[in-house]
């Protein structure tokens, strides 16, 4: 497979896991299984940025880097976005506007 482009869009990012998922035969997975390898992937995330602001770590367990798990999590969202038929970008674009006419405190 060829590598995804420096500077990719968020659609040329959705496009490149569609493509590296049936490449590993990962395009038959269910949407509630890659849900729940999600909420794995930000949960060792978490463990991450523990591990960066120096929170107590179990010994055991293995080290988590941030920008993997967080490049992880990224594969999976895109993973969901297109099981459901969702454009990222637009989807993105729509919350923003709506966003922009709320009221922050």
């Amino acid at each position: 497979m060829r590598p995804l482009a420096r500077g990719a869009s968020l659609p040329e990012i959705q496009r490149y896991v569609a493509e590296m998922e049936a490449e590993r035969g990962f395009d038959g997975l269910d949407l509630t299984t890659q849900c729940l390898k999600l909420g794995e992937e930000v949960g060792e995330l978490f463990r991450a940025v523990r591990r960066l602001l120096g929170y107590p770590q179990d010994p055991a367990a293995g080290v988590a880097h941030a920008a993997e798990e967080a490049a992880d999590a990224l594969i999976l969202l895109a993973s969901i976005a297109n099981r459901c038929g969702i454009d990222l970008e637009t989807a993105f674009r729509g919350k923003e506007a709506r966003n922009e006419s709320r009221t922050w405190s």
